[in-house]
């Protein structure tokens, strides 16, 4: 089990590239990425209800299966357990992420009980630019990413934009990210925190699609 720290800040499309150029001038060139990223839940959300997130995600290099419990978020920064294991293809390998978080009795006991009944609720795809920086010994994973997230519900797909801005901890004080995001809001007094992870908002969007169309 990992324990993600990371502290999330919202931004406009159009200050990508300000941003990008920000942490060049002080890192050298960005990596680029693009990542798409498949969630799953029951029909009636049981994870999500559990206070958890399922997510298969695929990289350049191979796909990649994540279980959060979510934490509590305040002023963009939040602290989640995490449990991440490779698998084989575009499927989730669900015994092996239960034999992973089974030193955790609230996580075990929620995935256990959803793993029957999973589906694929929403997706999100967005491209990543990423940055190692190091702030008083602490060494900080920067991720700039845009793109959207795209629900299906009934037929009808709705879409709902990415653009934020990630500083995880990678080893370290916790109190780096906090130093490093009051840097940035200096430099880009627009940026604003995000209490709301991609998970969170996929959930929100698909319930607004099933409003819409119970509506309709």
């Amino acid at each position: 089990m990992g324990i993600e720290r990371e502290l999330k800040l919202g931004l406009s499309p159009s200050r990508h590239d300000d941003v990008s150029r920000f942490f060049d001038e002080r890192t050298g060139p960005g990596k680029p990425i693009t990542l798409t990223n498949v969630y799953f839940d029951t029909p009636d959300n049981a994870l999500a209800k559990a206070k958890s997130a399922l997510r298969l995600r695929r990289t350049p290099d191979q796909w990649l299966q994540t279980y959060k419990m979510l934490g509590v978020s305040h002023a963009g920064l939040s602290e989640r357990h995490e449990w991440e294991l490779p698998v084989q293809g575009e499927a989730l390998e669900i015994d092996a992420l239960l034999a992973e978080c089974d030193d955790d009795d609230a996580a075990h006991e929620a995935l256990q009980h959803a793993a029957p009944d999973l589906i694929a609720l929403f997706k999100t795809d967005f491209r990543r630019i990423t940055w190692n920086m190091e702030r008083e010994g602490s060494q900080i994973e920067v991720a700039l990413d845009r793109g959207r997230i795209v629900a299906d519900v009934n037929g009808q797909t709705r879409h709902a934009e990415i653009s934020e801005l990630e500083l995880e901890l990678k080893s370290g004080d916790p109190g780096a990210l906090s130093m490093l995001s009051a840097e940035l809001r200096s430099a880009f007094p627009d940026l604003t925190p995000e209490d709301l992870s991609k998970a969170a908002r996929g959930y929100r969007l698909r319930e607004q699609s099933e409003k819409d169309s119970a509506d309709a």
